[in-house]
């Protein structure tokens, strides 16, 4: 019998996620000019327009009403509710956490009115980006988000289907840049942002995919037999035997599947390659296994 569903440690782990968020736009990414996209982008660039009287959480919050209200319609109630909360979450995180992190920012305020004289503006886009993507990507795992713009995404996509949410989030992300280097009068801020922005994405893939590879191994061979046998007791993989047929000469064949972790592949391969030389093996990549010998199953969590 699973767990029973504890929905407070959803709401839990998207105000972790949305704390992280925070911190990692207060740090390296809003003193700095860096808008990453977005709504969060959108109100960082707004936040220096409008020299500061609006903190950056209050205008995120305000730039999501609008969008939330246009894409109720396309969302279940559930995952409203938990993106409503989360875009709440981040707006009070960034504008409560923005005071604690000042101190390490000051230093660097004279510094911005000539974007040559700070150096680390890589360090600080690539750091904020891989901070920011790994909250965004605890939240998403929550099946919630902090923004709207997907939500707005859904809607053009109904209106002009012709391309897909991904493609219009795209840009709209794209435009923010324009819009932020248009603003900042400087390319150079623009493409750091668009850097934060890739290395904040491949963060959110990385979390919700996992990063521990394995390789999944297609062998045909003649002596499918004895391979299989030697995987199952020198390697300890389970293997599974797919019927086949030679396509040139018409012959019944057995296809063993297997998945390994990566360091056992070259024990694998030696095997194959003991019992017979001509076999034929693919290794595909593979992102995440679950199951027995690998990462247990999660739970299953009502919607």
């Amino acid at each position: 019998m699973g767990r029973e569903k504890q929905p407070w440690k959803s709401y839990v782990l998207i105000a972790l996620g949305c704390l992280i968020t925070a911190i990692a736009l207060n740090v390296f990414l809003i003193p700095f000019k860096l808008a990453p996209g977005g709504v969060s982008g959108l109100s960082t660039v707004v936040y220096y327009i409008i020299g500061g009287i609006i903190p950056v959480g209050v205008l995120m919050l305000i730039f999501n009403i609008p969008l939330f209200l246009l894409g109720y319609k396309h969302k279940g109630r559930g995952f409203m509710i938990r993106s409503l909360y989360g875009a709440v979450m981040l707006s009070l995180a960034t504008d409560l956490t923005a005071p604690f992190f000042n101190w390490l920012t000051n230093e660097y305020f004279i510094a911005l009115d000539n974007e040559m004289a700070n150096p680390d503006l890589l360090l600080y886009a690539l750091l904020g980006g891989g901070i920011m993507g790994f909250g965004l990507a605890i939240v998403l795992k929550e099946d919630a988000t902090t923004g709207g713009t997907d939500m707005l995404a859904a809607l053009l996509k109904n209106l002009f289907p012709k391309f897909s949410v991904g493609q219009y989030l795209l840009f709209m992300d794209g435009c923010v840049i324009v819009f932020a280097i248009i603003a900042f009068k400087s390319v150079k801020l623009g493409l750091y942002a668009s850097l934060s922005i890739y290395v904040a994405s491949k963060s959110i893939d990385a979390y919700l995919e996992g990063m521990h590879f394995s390789k999944s191994l297609l062998i045909i061979s003649e002596k499918s037999e004895m391979i299989a046998q030697r995987l199952l007791t020198e390697v300890d993989r389970g293997v599974t035997g797919l019927k086949g047929i030679g396509m040139y000469s018409k012959k019944d064949k057995t296809v063993l599947l297997c998945v390994v972790k990566r360091e056992e592949i070259p024990f694998v391969k030696q095997i194959v390659k003991e019992c017979d030389q001509r076999a034929f093996v693919l290794l595909i990549d593979v992102r995440e296994v679950l199951g027995e010998g690998f990462t247990p199953l999660p739970h299953s969590k009502d919607n």
